[in-house]
């Protein structure tokens, strides 16, 4: 059996996607869906968004992160990632919530696809209207 070690646990949302995050003390080594952050984000803008909670605490080196996440888009999942990390490490450490909330790592982005409406063509778009 393995030795125990701290484990914290966060979830984060944004879009569609939905990341479970895994916090634990180690050499800040970053997984997402057993792939490194730099190779599983496709522009290197996402995987710093994702981990950006780690910079503003200064625990990048210092935080082992395992992440599952799935659905949506890239952008979508690096916000779920970000969302995760920043509440893992709320529970890691009560004292780090003033810090993460300045920053906006706490706060769920609450904007969503708007749903197609009947007799429209799309969400907000209508069909031409003909006067003759």
């Amino acid at each position: 059996m393995s030795t125990a070690t701290n484990i914290f646990l966060g979830t984060g949302r944004r879009k569609t996607s939905t990341a479970r995050v895994r916090l634990s003390e180690g050499t800040g080594k970053l997984t997402c869906n057993g792939r490194e952050f730099d190779s599983y984000f496709s522009h290197e803008n996402f995987s710093k968004q994702a981990y950006a909670p780690l910079l503003t605490v200064d625990l990048r080196e210092k935080i082992d992160v395992t992440v599952n996440v799935a659905g949506g888009g890239v952008a979508g999942q690096a916000g779920a990632v970000a969302h995760g990390i920043a509440r893992a490490l709320q529970k890691l450490n009560p004292e780090l919530r003033a810090a993460l909330k300045k920053a906006g790592h706490i706060t769920r982005d609450p904007r969503e696809k708007e749903r197609k409406k009947p007799g429209q063509p799309g969400a907000r778009k209508r069909f031409q209207f003909s006067k003759r």
